[in-house]
């Protein structure tokens, strides 16, 4: 009865064995091989009679003949059930001497005549296949990807995350992805990456809300973060994609300002206008009546009273210039239009506006390079002859004046720059001479009420671009700005 029991025993695991999706090989105390299945042989291209007595390196490669019959001495010795090879690769060999890779499930079974091992063997030539097209797309990838196990490690990243993290790969792999999170949100990130891989599902992370990560130098940058669920073999995993979003909230914030600034302009702007009309009737009114005195009782006045009214006229003068300053500045822009215009052309017609000033002064003007744009035609004159002014005022005495205008452009925009060899500015006062009424100099020595530069600067602001000076004082000065290269 016993003997019927052991020979269905017998039967049925064979029957098993032979049913198995997987190469299934026996192997005994002497590393020999006592059975192999059908699988087997698909697999190896041996016959089983082939393989039966064969000790198992027959089926691995000769390079590691050496060393495998100690790890198998081993396992006889404390047999497990387990993976072989964890962490590392495994080859087996073909009859026909091909290698490929391999994943090997060890199981120590104890019968009448020993223990024998069972191997389950399984080719993933095509799962190494599939793990190298996706390494390869997740490595051409644009934006930092990172791949993150069950537990939170980080399992794969590609060449731009090296870049933007700042770390090699061998330093993230293995470590849980809260290394790339700012101190103050690890705690609570754990949570919240627990409770995605419980429910995992492709979406944006962090909406709502602003996103920092950490890079190796300790610095925070914002960034938007894609998470897609993976199934692997190791079970579901997740490929976060990163994307620094630095420049994005630079500009964000460059246009919140501009927006607010244009806001304030244009309170500014209409308080300004309103106010000035305001003021010019009482400022006729005060003309006429000091004209009306000096007119008409010049023979009653004594000399301090000639004094005044003569001062009361020339403050009332200087003040209706002031005011139509003012209006200029409040009405620069309004009903403006983009024009293309041959820049070069538009300095040569101010300058020859200009000819008496120019040629009064002695100053020679050189035009070297300068291209056609879509401006603010009227204002961009303006513009010019601003800093060309300026240029001839701020001359120094002693020396010839000399202008160089001259440009450089790019397929984005255009850098102009006018240099004069006139008195300088000393570095301290570069943002205070494009606030409006800012003065560096007495008006007994150069005339004017401080609102050229504010007006050039804004000039370059309806455009989009930027102003600067650079200079020093007493070795004249170069100021640039830009215009965007627009194409319509």
């Amino acid at each position: 009865m016993s003997n019927r029991s052991g020979i269905h025993s017998e039967l049925t695991f064979q029957m098993i064995v032979e049913s198995a999706p997987n190469a299934i090989v026996l192997v005994n105390n002497d590393g020999k091989i006592a059975y192999a299945n059908n699988q087997t042989e698909k697999l190896f291209g041996y016959g089983r009679s082939e393989l039966i007595g064969q000790t198992v390196e027959v089926l691995i490669p000769p390079r590691y003949h050496e060393r495998h019959p100690g790890f198998r001495q081993m396992f006889f010795h404390a047999p497990s059930v387990r993976a072989m090879g964890a962490g590392r690769e495994l080859f087996a060999l073909r009859k026909d001497r091909t290698e490929f890779p391999i994943e090997i499930g060890l199981n120590p079974l104890v019968t009448t005549g020993g223990t024998l091992i069972l191997a389950s063997i399984i080719d993933i030539t095509e799962r190494k296949k599939a793990d190298e097209r996706f390494r390869l797309v997740v490595n051409s990838a644009p934006n930092a990807m990172v791949l993150v196990n069950q537990i939170g490690k980080i399992s794969l990243v590609n060449n731009e995350a090296k870049k933007l993290f700042g770390y090699e790969e061998n330093e993230m792999i293995g470590n849980t992805l809260e290394m790339l999170i700012p101190a103050r949100y690890r705690t609570a990130h754990v949570d919240f990456r627990n409770s995605f891989l419980s429910r995992p599902q492709t979406r944006p992370m962090g909406i709502g809300r602003e996103l920092f990560a950490l890079r190796k130098d300790q610095k925070e940058i914002p960034v938007e973060i894609g998470l897609n669920p993976i199934e692997t073999a190791d079970g579901i995993m997740v490929l976060a994609s990163v994307i620094d979003i630095t420049e994005r909230k630079k500009q964000e914030e460059a246009i919140k300002r501009q927006v607010e600034l244009e806001i304030k302009n244009r309170e500014l702007e209409d308080f300004v206008y309103i106010a000035s009309h305001d003021l010019q009737e009482p400022l006729r009114t005060m003309s006429n009546f000091a004209q009306a005195l000096e007119e008409d009782y010049a023979a009653t006045l004594d000399d301090n009273a000639r004094k005044y009214v003569d001062a009361i006229g020339k403050a009332a003068t200087r003040m209706h210039s002031l005011v139509r300053a003012l209006l200029d500045f409040s009405l620069l822009g309004r009903n403006k239009k983009l024009v293309h215009t041959d820049c070069r052309k538009l300095v040569e017609e101010t300058i020859a506006d200009m000819a008496d000033t120019v040629n009064s002064a002695g100053a020679v003007i050189t035009v070297v390079d300068l291209p056609s744009l879509y401006v603010y035609e009227t204002e961009l004159r303006r513009l010019f002859q601003n800093l060309i002014s300026n240029a001839i005022k701020f001359r120094k005495k002693e020396v010839p004046c000399h202008i160089v205008i001259d440009s450089q452009t790019t397929d984005d925009k255009c850098r102009m720059s006018v240099s004069d060899n006139g008195i300088g500015i000393d570095p301290k006062h570069f943002d205070r001479i494009f606030q409006i009424f800012q003065r560096l100099h007495s008006r007994d020595l150069y005339e004017g009420y401080g609102i050229g530069l504010p007006n050039c600067k804004k000039i370059v602001g309806l455009h989009g671009g930027e102003m600067w000076v650079e200079s020093a004082a007493g070795a004249g000065s170069t100021f640039y700005f830009t215009i965007p290269n627009l194409q319509q």
